[in-house]
């Protein structure tokens, strides 16, 4: 994970006959937006609850690279919640994330539980406000078949029921 990125939590693993596990839960969100709020209360609430929990600076070791870590920590785990936030949008590395927490889900079914953090779902799903200024500059940096993915899957859990929560 970038400075921009973030954690990563789940439920018990006997709730669950998802294969992999090393986690119960992977929290994505931006860094900036949520991780001394919102993120941090939701990442101790569950460790103290007794969830094996992926937090992006504390579980990489010195000299691995973050990415593959980042994206094998989805993998591993049972379920994933991304903290949609006003930037989540603008970190390729919460796109690279949410890319990989939807092809989990079609693959190995992992369930995927979106919070909508002073968002709203429409804005998520249709890449409106923020999210639309996000993509004209990733539009520019990225191939066009990586935007299209990322875009897809915006979409695709933007429209799953998730949780609203205001700051």
């Amino acid at each position: 994970m970038d400075s921009e990125k973030g954690t990563s939590t789940a439920f018990n693993s006997s709730s669950t006959t998802i294969p992999g596990g090393e986690y119960d839960v992977f929290l994505s969100f931006r860094g900036p937006d949520t991780r001394e709020t919102f993120t941090d209360y939701l990442y101790t609430s569950l460790k103290d609850a007794g969830v094996r929990t992926f937090q992006d600076n504390n579980d990489l070791r010195i000299g691995e690279e973050i990415g593959p870590e980042l994206l094998e920590a989805i993998t591993q785990s049972k379920i994933s919640i991304p903290i949609f936030s006003k930037d989540y949008a603008s970190s390729k590395w919460c796109l690279r994330e949410l890319s990989q927490m939807v092809e989990c889900k079609r693959t190995t079914r992992q369930m995927i539980l979106p919070i909508f953090y002073d968002v709203e779902p429409f804005q998520v799903r249709h890449q409106s406000g923020s999210y639309e200024e996000a993509f004209r500059n990733h539009e520019s940096c990225f191939q066009e078949s990586t935007v299209k993915e990322w875009k897809e899957a915006l979409r695709e859990v933007g429209a799953l029921k998730g949780f609203r929560e205001k700051s």
